[in-house]
């Protein structure tokens, strides 16, 4: 056996434990991942608002903790109202259940020629064995969901952690990764870091500009129906619409008009209409005006971002796509070396077409001129001399007339 043999075979059963080692605590710490890339991204977000109290006298760590405050502030409110008007939907139509129950009855008897009563049905309902299979399984899945409520809020508690301190910590993060790389390199990963913070929280103000526009508009509309919860449902279209990418104007509109459902159908009608000119209206008019400066990437480069995101990391990936894609743009331009282009009409679209072989034969028949055989032998028919009458005669191929040879 060759003496370096064993070695190599030690080393590479000790590559293949370490990629299986790697791997195992690649899957194990995958949710603690996403989470910093969440945390890296909200951080970006927010380094313009920080930056700009800084740079005013506040103190760095102060003036997140008062950006966050704020935040915090606006999420337990908008949850508090969609709470209120979930729960006031939801005992109003506990109330009107016993209504709701006769006219199905009702309606069930004049059409099948039936005699139910709504005492009997809510009786069969209670005694019924599914329905007691369905409380003993929601009793037991109760701990499930307490569990991972838990665990939510944790990860919760862990993601505006790694984000303060990312947004806090910026200047001696952005110190403490520089100083392992050299002087050039140093420039580009600055340059990077920068065009990733105005990319992010350009994108991320410029959706909330629009969000804030978008819930007043429809909380003038829904205030003049007199839908109830005007003001929760506003909030929820404006944030909804903007920070859910391609289905989120579906789903914003579709729990205001089943509120409106409920005082008048043609209210519902009403809300249809009005979400789709609106959001007509914004995909044509507001948005390219917000976003021109901050978020400029085609619209079919978006919706494959965050059809790509979605697949890699669901709805997180769906959220941070665009801006990723923007900053991932941006980098690349200010390094990618660009040339002119001809203005030919093959860039535009056009294509230059020869005729076809019908087409000249079909001038050959008539005998019209065609450029591509027309040759230098071909002579115009010459002008009539004036005083003379008749039309012109053509001229022999000598070039002479038969007057002139008279």
């Amino acid at each position: 056996m060759p003496r370096w043999l064993p070695r190599a075979m030690v080393m590479a059963l000790a590559l293949v434990a370490a990629f299986q080692l790697g791997t195992w605590a690649f899957h194990q710490l995958t949710s603690l991942l996403i989470n910093i890339l969440i945390a890296f991204f909200l951080a970006l977000a927010v380094e313009p608002a920080v930056s700009w109290m800084a740079a005013r006298g506040m103190r760095r760590g102060l003036a997140t903790a008062a950006v966050f405050l704020g935040l915090l502030v606006a999420s337990a409110g908008f949850v508090t109202l969609l709470g209120s008007m979930l729960a006031g939907q939801i005992v109003d139509m506990v109330e009107d259940f016993p209504k709701y129950l006769d006219s199905v009855i009702s309606w069930i008897n004049q059409t099948f020629h039936t005699d139910l009563s709504r005492l009997e049905v809510q009786d069969s309902l209670v005694h019924s064995d599914w329905l007691r299979r369905y409380v003993q399984n929601s009793a037991t899945g109760v701990l499930d969901i307490s569990a991972q409520l838990l665990g939510g809020l944790f990860q919760l508690l862990t993601l505006v952690l790694f984000a303060f301190y990312f947004a806090a910590d910026g200047p001696r993060l952005r110190r403490a990764l520089c100083s392992v790389l050299p002087p050039a390199r140093q420039a580009e990963v600055l340059r990077a870091w920068e065009i990733a913070v105005d990319k992010t929280g350009g994108y991320l103000y410029s959706r909330g500009l629009m969000a804030l526009i978008s819930g007043a508009a429809h909380y003038v509309l829904l205030q003049w129906l007199g839908v109830p919860y005007a003001p929760a449902l506003a909030v929820w279209v404006g944030l909804v619409s903007q920070f859910i990418p391609t289905i989120g104007t579906y789903l914003a509109g579709a729990l205001p008009m089943l509120i409106a459902f409920t005082v008048d159908p043609w209210y519902a009608l009403w809300v249809l209409g009005f979400v789709v000119v609106y959001q007509q209206f914004e995909n044509y008019m507001l948005q390219p005006k917000l976003t021109a400066k901050t978020v400029d990437i085609h619209p079919a480069v978006a919706f494959g971002s965050v059809i790509a995101g979605t697949a890699l990391l669901g709805a997180v990936g769906a959220l941070i796509a665009i801006p990723a894609v923007a900053t991932l743009q941006a980098f690349l331009g200010a390094y990618v070396r660009r040339y002119d282009v001809h203005d030919e009409a093959r860039v535009s679209g056009h294509r230059h077409r020869a005729p076809g072989p019908v087409l000249v034969r079909v001038r050959k028949a008539l005998r019209l001129p065609n450029e591509e055989t027309a040759g230098p032998d071909v002579i115009a028919p010459a002008e009539p001399l004036p005083g003379e009458e008749g039309g012109a005669t053509r001229a022999e191929p000598g070039g002479e007339r038969p007057e002139d040879r008279e």
